[in-house]
């Protein structure tokens, strides 16, 4: 079994995962060829120019401007990281770490040598969060953004979501970066937004399956969460299979996805091994990062659509290699798939329905606002 600590997937290289194995680097030499040396790779970001000659019938022609592209944006946040696609407008994807320190409703218990919270204050924080003592983020003092590391000409436009119909829907949810006002307002930036349909999936089914991966941290010491836009061809009347997509603003800039993926790594102690204990005093119930570990692996493709509350989420279950392919990535490498028992198999699969935005509305909530809840 493998071994895997609580920070590994971010400290292992988790923002090189796109074509590389995340959890385990492979120790795979590349051959040179035998005709030479390798070319040198692409300049990092596109940045450095290189030039170089172009033949032409009346001599040659000098390229120079750099590296061309496609040139990811790895966004490192508080709370995520994520690939940022200039083509599409919204994220190739995005990876983020789960534990029940990082989904506290209020801080980890004091270090050594400081003066703990008085009982009574931690209560008042807890229950009305008004004291200074909690640091979960607000979500009504967050606002949709767009992100400004971003060259401009490739950015996604708040335009370009007014009026068209589709929520603006988290990749990384909001709920899930509660940790500081900061974490939370980083998932706000439309580089970890995606254009999905609000009534039916965004702001229900997809939510619903949200909450699932963070009531895995009851279950596990460390959840790890992929999501993935996706583009997935459906087979037309004449036999012949076609993506077809619907591209939002104006001019017609984002892509609307047609499917999303969340692809799920959890591990806990396996206790055929001896158990270790954390040395983190604020992780009492964690065990060391040596511990042997047990790993679950699951992959889910919804369609971004109206879904059914009733839908079974194991009915979207997919092989983990169908969403690689798809979206041209290497999430996990062959070892940790192959140490990996299916996810819906140790732990119960299950979305639990909460109509909130319904309730609010009875309740005079009012509407939706043009982009959509979240």
């Amino acid at each position: 079994m493998p071994t895997i600590g609580p920070s590994l997937l971010f400290a292992a290289g988790l923002t090189l995962g796109v074509g590389a194995g995340v959890f385990y680097p492979r120790k795979t030499a590349v051959p040179t060829p035998s005709n030479g040396q390798l070319p040198p790779p692409p300049p990092e970001g596109g940045r450095q120019e290189s030039r170089g000659l172009i033949p032409t019938a009346s001599g040659s022609a000098v390229l120079a401007g750099g590296f061309p592209g496609p040139t990811p944006d790895v966004l490192k946040r508080t709370a995520y990281t994520a690939a940022y696609d200039r083509r599409l407008r919204h994220p190739a994807w995005t990876a983020e770490h789960l534990t029940q320190t990082s989904l506290a409703r209020t801080p980890p218990p004091s270090a050594p040598n400081t003066t703990p919270v008085p009982l009574e204050v931690a209560r008042g924080a807890d229950t009305t969060g008004q004291s200074s003592v909690v640091v979960k983020g607000d979500r009504s003092k967050s606002t949709f953004m767009e992100d400004e590391t971003v060259p401009e000409f490739f950015r996604a436009k708040l335009q370009d979501y007014f009026k068209s119909g589709y929520d603006r829907g988290h990749m990384v949810p909001a709920a899930d970066a509660k940790i500081s006002q900061q974490a939370m307002d980083e998932t706000f930036y439309l580089t970890n937004i995606a254009p999905q349909v609000g009534d039916g999936f965004n702001r229900h089914y997809w939510a619903y399956v949200e909450d699932f991966c963070r009531r895995l941290t009851s279950n596990f010491e460390d959840v790890y969460v992929f999501t993935v836009p996706l583009y997935l061809p459906a087979r037309q009347p004449d036999g012949k299979w076609k993506v077809s997509y619907e591209v939002i603003g104006n001019p017609p800039s984002v892509s609307v996805p047609t499917h999303f993926a969340k692809v799920i790594l959890a591990s806990r102690p396996d206790f055929s091994y001896p158990q270790k204990p954390s040395s983190n005093p604020n992780e009492k119930s964690f065990t060391s990062p040596s511990t042997i570990k047990e790993l679950a692996l699951g992959a889910f493709v919804l369609p971004n659509k109206e879904i059914p509350d009733e839908a079974d989420l194991r009915s979207f279950i997919v092989p983990v290699e169908h969403v690689e392919k798809a979206a041209g990535l290497q999430l996990f490498n062959d070892e940790v798939k192959g140490k990996s028992r299916q996810l819906c198999a140790v732990t119960q699969c299950q979305v639990i329905v909460r109509r909130f935005d319904d309730t609010r509305k009875q309740l005079g909530g009012g509407k939706q606002s043009p982009g959509g809840r979240k």
